[in-house]
Formats: structure tokens, sequence, C-alpha cells
């Protein structure tokens, strides 16, 4: 899987359903499992995102602060 974003959408996703099987009280074996490959997931997610081919145009000093453009008063 090359899509890191794919792989955010998976893990957000068993987020929520873990979530909802907190608060439903449905299968606790579900809720163990789960809660024990929860790292694991986390930790695909970070290499996919810190290995994916996105390619950065500006550098640390030209956008500090990305909350407006940059105009000159």
């Amino acid at each position: 899987m090359t899509n890191y974003k794919t792989v955010v959408g998976i893990v957000t996703g068993a987020l929520i359903v873990f979530t909802t099987l907190i608060q439903f009280e449905l299968s606790m074996f579900l809720i163990w499992l789960m809660f024990l490959i929860s790292p694991f997931l986390v930790i695909w997610m970070v290499w996919s995102v810190l290995v994916a081919p996105v390619e950065i145009k500006e550098t640390f000093d030209e956008q500090f602060y990305q909350d407006r453009k940059n105009t000159d008063l």
C-alpha cells in the first residue's frame, strides 16, 4: 500500500470502530483484540506517512507559520 491517505483512513476507521465497541459494551474479546493491535496500526500509519513521496517546495524559514499569506504591509 503506497497511498498514505488510505492507511490513515484505515487506522482512523479502526479507532472509530474501537470507540463504538467500547461505548455500546459489545464484544469484550474484540475490544481487547483491537486494543492489542492498535500500537501496530499506529506504527504502520506513522511509517507510511513518513516515507510517503511528498515533495515540499517551501523551506521552514519561508513558511514558518501558515495561518495567513505573507503580505507586506
